[in-house]
């Protein structure tokens, strides 16, 4: 299962952390995985390396923390808008897979 955990401050969303593997095929064929890791790295590199904002990034093997400075929110928010609703509509989907949360940093 990965859990998602959108960090919010009112409506905006301050960064995210994802945690676990999917669990839905094999290394290497899980589409579900695949979907989830292809759009938080789209929206990762987008900030870092597009927008060049000096966000908080960790990642390692099944898990990512990605925290933006509050400065920077209102130039990210339609990124991590969309990424809200891209996880959470693939949470519905395979709801087996994705649990997505909201809270606080």
């Amino acid at each position: 299962m990965t859990n998602v955990k959108f960090f919010l401050s009112g409506d905006t969303v301050e960064g995210f952390e994802l945690n676990g593997h999917s669990g839905a095929g094999e290394e290497g064929t899980d589409i579900v995985c695949s979907a989830v890791s292809s759009a938080v790295y789209l929206v990762a590199n987008t900030v870092l390396e597009v927008l060049g904002i000096e966000a908080d990034a960790v990642v390692r093997d099944g898990y990512m923390k990605f925290v933006i400075p509050k400065a920077n929110l209102s130039e990210t928010k339609v990124l991590t808008d969309g990424l809200v609703l891209h996880l959470t509509e693939l949470s519905r989907q395979y709801p087996q897979h994705i649990k997505i949360e909201r809270g606080a940093i």
